[in-house]
């Protein structure tokens, strides 16, 4: 399982339960990266999209305890549940997209994750664990920076290297 997400200066993820940034080539990334795969998320983050619609071309799931069920996506009541569920697909191919608390539960289960950094400060009222400071987490890709938007990013990937099974 993966993590992808972008994060500011101080590791900010989000604002007011949405992106901080309207960052072109980082949606361009995301949705090359997640199209035609699963994508696991809370029901904040589920509620963020227009019309609190899932995700297009993609298995979506949603941890959303009190939620109902949907015929539009698949929706678990419980980590048991969500584990249940995500132990259907192939592993390489489910992400973790949000919100703070599903990244901050299932992170110690993701092999990689895929951060797009923004150098900027986005006044964050959700962060994203420091991944430079956790020593079960390697830096293994950094691309060169790019400038797009009015902002410098870089696209890098982390190994963790104590990764949990569930």
């Amino acid at each position: 399982m993966k993590a992808i997400l972008h994060a500011d200066r101080e590791w900010g993820i989000g604002s007011k339960n949405g992106l901080m940034f309207s960052i072109p080539a980082d949606m361009k990334f995301f949705r090359e990266t997640t199209t035609g795969n699963v994508v696991v998320m809370g029901s904040n983050t589920l509620k963020s999209f227009p019309a609190g619609k899932p995700l297009k071309n993609r298995t979506n799931i949603v941890l959303y305890p009190e939620g109902e069920k949907r015929a539009d996506c698949i929706v678990v009541g419980s980590l048991e549940e969500l584990f249940e569920e995500i132990k259907k697909y192939d592993t390489d191919r489910v992400y973790v997209i949000g919100g703070a608390m599903m990244y901050k539960t299932l992170l110690p289960y993701c092999g990689e994750v895929l951060v797009t950094k923004v150098d900027a400060v986005g006044g964050a009222d959700a962060y994203f664990e420091n991944l430079d400071e956790n020593p079960d987490f390697t830096l293994v890709y950094e691309s060169e920076p790019q400038e797009t938007n009015g902002y410098t990013i870089k696209f890098t990937t982390y190994k963790n290297t104590a990764v949990k099974s569930f």
